[in-house]
């Protein structure tokens, strides 16, 4: 995606969020990182206000779910190209400085620790078997399976599989 959309030179990208392999909140950043001056219209059908505040990282983007992008869609292309924000209005945080300060970690990189720990999770491999085999203390797996788990809203177990999946920590071979 991020070549095709640097050869195209667009003035706006709709993308999704959830996107395989590269999800549309990282490839932005890429097509940012080499033309600033395009602007992103994420489409979700998360109603996660975190990851709109994930998403407003980036600048001036507008964050639309996809149940109402019929009704949305066309103001929030003429935000972005005006310059402006645009989040759909039933994810307003009250508090946008927590939701960022969550969105910060939302958008961050796993540690190669917190990776494996993830790895083995999803494997279905128990918190004390994971501390046995990575020479850590239960304590610190939790804190970790923790971690990952508030920075990317995961509300359980199904979440942090589905995501060790479209990350290539596991197959779905693996799950049988």
């Amino acid at each position: 995606m991020v070549k095709e959309a640097l050869s195209q030179r667009p003035d706006v990208i709709i993308v999704d969020v959830g996107m395989p392999r590269l999800n549309g909140l990282d490839a932005a950043r890429a097509v940012k990182e080499q033309d600033p001056k395009i602007k992103f219209v994420f489409l979700t059908m998360h109603d996660d206000a975190n990851l709109a505040a994930a998403a407003l990282e980036l600048g001036k983007v507008a964050f639309v779910l996809k149940h109402s992008a019929g009704s949305e869609l066309l103001k929030a292309i003429e935000h972005v190209l005006r310059g402006k924000r645009y989040v759909t209005p039933i994810l307003q945080p009250k508090d946008w400085f927590d939701a960022r300060a969550k969105a910060r970690r939302f958008s961050k990189e796993i540690t190669p620790r917190q990776e494996e720990v993830v790895r083995l999770l999803a494997e279905g491999r128990q918190v004390k078997e994971i501390a046995r085999l990575l020479h850590v203390s239960a304590k610190t797996v939790e804190f970790h399976k923790r971690e990952i788990m508030l920075a990317y809203s995961f509300k359980n177990n199904a979440d942090l599989v589905l995501f060790a999946l479209k990350r290539g920590l596991i197959t779905d071979t693996q799950l049988e």
